[in-house]
């Protein structure tokens, strides 16, 4: 994402207001307002995810909720706050977060570009077009769809063949349907801000220097 700059302030005053934004929800059950200090540039429309995770023996991290707007339909504050809330209590996969769990699990913020369609005419020019530690992914067929952000990929050490097969699965289609004609494939970059410990540090996160440190 070249323009505009997201600098750690930025990042560390969303990772900031997502937690906010759960902690007021679990404890009184409101949303809550966009803070008023709030920078010019965080108040643009950018899709957005967040990730929470809940933080176990040896720094390992177990997935607790993640959801967001793949498209900047929201100003990115607003945005922020409205899917905070909704991985700590809507995600389908698990049960509504309490608010005891607040001092054990940690929160990432992923800003997205504007998902980009995929041209290709055969499987290995879409397997060219595709950089793990870059690139997220959404599929689309018919009514399914389904997404995976950049880290995914990067986190489980999957290739490109098994990410795209993973972001099938994700849309509930066969591993293979990327390859049937009709399907839809979207790539899309994100900057990345992350706690390293339940309300500790926040750090931009560079997926490139993860993957060298795996190798």
């Amino acid at each position: 994402m070249s323009s505009p700059q997201f600098t750690l302030e930025h990042g560390e005053f969303l990772v900031r207001t997502a937690r906010k934004a759960v902690e007021e929800y679990l404890s009184k059950g409101v949303k809550i307002e966009v803070p008023p200090e709030t920078p010019e540039i965080l108040k643009k429309k950018y899709g957005v995810f967040v990730t929470i995770e809940t933080l176990i023996e040896g720094g390992r991290k177990e997935l607790r909720g993640c959801i967001g707007y793949p498209l900047p339909i929201k100003p990115l504050i607003e945005a922020t706050i409205d899917v905070a809330i909704a991985a700590a209590v809507e995600d389908p996969r698990f049960p509504p977060m309490k608010y005891e769990e607040l001092e054990k699990v940690v929160f990432e913020v992923s800003i997205l570009t504007p998902p980009q369609e995929i041209k290709f005419k055969n499987p290995k020019e879409l397997l060219n077009q595709i950089v793990i530690g870059q690139d997220g992914l959404i599929v689309e067929r018919g009514f399914a769809k389904g997404l995976l952000l950049p880290q995914v990929p990067v986190e489980y050490g999957w290739d490109v063949l098994t990410f795209l097969s993973e972001a099938c699965m994700k849309a509930g289609l066969q591993p293979d349907a990327w390859a049937i004609e009709g399907t839809k494939i979207y790539k899309f970059q994100a900057v990345i801000f992350a706690e390293e410990t339940p309300k500790g540090r926040v750090v931009k996160r560079d997926l490139m220097e993860e993957l060298k440190g795996k190798e």
